[in-house]
C-alpha cells in the first residue's frame, strides 16, 4: 500500500511536458460529436476579451483635446500608417487595409505575451491517461497551436483575394491564375508575333505556379508564427528544469522580443500580400506590348 501511495504522488508531481498539439480541457455536446475547448483556445478566447476591454478603455479616455495616453496611441497609430505606406505606396489602399493588418497585430501580439504569464502553463489539473495522472494546463499560448496560425493564414490568403476582387474586378484577379488571355493570344497574335508561340505557354505555367504560391502562402505564414511560438515554449520549459527562477529570466525577456517581432513580421506579410492582390499585373505588360507597337511605328516613320 504504502509503494502504491508513492507511485501515486511521483505520477502526480511529474512535470507537465510541452506537447506539440493543444490539450482538451472540456468538451461541449454529445460524446460522439460536438466540440472540444482546448487550452490554446481558451487563451485566444482571454486574449479576445482582453482586447475588447482595452477596446472599451480608450474608448472612454478619447477626447478631442488629447491627453497623455490617448496621444501615446495616436502617435503609434501613425507610425503603424506610415510603415504601411511604405508597403503599399499607397494612402488609400493603406486606409483600407490598416483596420485588418492591425487587428491581426494586436490579437497576434495579446496571445504570444499571455502565453508568458506565470498563470499559463502552471493553473490546471490532473488527468489521466493511459493509467498514468498527466497536468493539463487551463491556458496555452494560441498561437503555439498549428489550427490557430493555419486560421490566421487562410484569413489573410482568402481576404487578400476577395481584397483583389474588389480593386481589380473578378476577372483580372482569376485571370492571374487562370490565364484565359495568353491562350487567346496565340490564336490572335500568331500571325503577327510568331513568338507568342513560346511567349504565352510560358505565361500559362507562370499562372499555375502563382496558383501554387497562393498555397505556400497559407504553409508558410501558419508554420512560422507556430514554429517560433513553440520553439520558445520548449526553451522556456527547458531552462526552467535546469535552472528555475535564474536562467529563465533572460530567455523570458527574449521571448517577449520575438512575440512582438513575429506578430509584426506576420502583419507586413499580409500588408504585402493584400498590396499584391489589389495591383493589375496585366496592365504593366499591356503597357508594355503598346510601347513596343509605338516604337515599331514611329521606325516605320523615320524610315519612310
Amino acid at each position: 500500500m504504502a509503494t502504491t501511495k508513492n507511485t501515486d504522488k511521483i505520477l502526480e508531481e511529474a512535470p507537465h511536458e510541452v506537447t506539440i498539439y493543444a490539450e482538451p480541457v472540456f468538451h461541449v455536446g454529445p460524446p460522439a460529436g460536438g466540440f472540444t475547448i482546448t487550452n490554446s483556445l481558451l487563451n485566444s478566447w482571454l486574449a479576445v476579451l482582453v482586447i475588447i476591454a482595452f477596446c472599451f478603455f480608450l474608448k472612454f479616455k478619447i477626447k478631442k483635446i488629447p491627453g497623455k495616453v490617448q496621444h501615446v496611441f495616436e502617435i503609434l497609430l501613425g507610425g503603424a500608417l506610415s510603415l504601411c505606406d511604405q508597403v503599399t505606396n499607397d494612402r488609400k489602399i493603406s486606409v483600407k487595409i490598416l483596420p485588418l493588418v492591425l487587428s491581426l497585430f494586436i490579437f497576434i501580439l495579446a496571445n504570444n505575451w499571455l502565453g508568458l504569464l506565470p498563470i499559463v502553463g502552471s493553473i490546471g489539473y490532473y488527468a489521466t491517461e493511459a493509467g498514468h495522472s498527466v497536468f493539463v494546463p487551463l491556458f496555452r499560448a494560441g498561437t503555439a497551436d498549428i489550427n490557430t496560425t493555419l486560421a490566421l493564414s487562410l484569413l489573410v490568403v482568402i481576404g487578400s483575394n476577395i481584397f483583389g476582387i474588389v480593386a481589380i474586378g473578378l476577372w483580372k484577379t482569376f485571370n492571374k491564375y487562370v490565364n484565359i488571355n495568353a491562350l487567346v493570344s496565340i490564336v490572335t497574335k500568331v500571325r503577327k508575333d510568331p513568338s507568342v508561340l513560346v511567349v504565352a505557354p510560358i505565361n500559362i505555367f507562370v499562372g499555375l505556379l502563382e496558383l501554387i504560391g497562393e498555397m505556400a502562402k497559407i504553409a508558410s505564414l501558419s508554420f512560422r508564427l507556430f514554429g517560433n511560438v513553440f520553439a520558445g515554449e520548449v526553451l522556456l520549459a527547458s531552462m526552467s528544469a535546469i535552472f528555475l527562477y535564474v536562467l529563465p529570466g533572460p530567455f523570458l525577456l527574449l521571448e517577449v522580443f520575438v512575440g512582438l517581432i513575429q506578430a509584426l513580421i506576420f502583419s507586413l506579410l499580409a500588408t504585402v500580400y493584400f498590396t499584391i492582390a489589389s495591383h493589375d499585373h496585366g496592365e504593366h505588360d499591356e503597357h508594355g506590348e503598346h510601347e513596343h507597337e509605338h516604337g515599331e511605328s514611329h521606325e516605320k516613320l523615320a524610315s519612310v
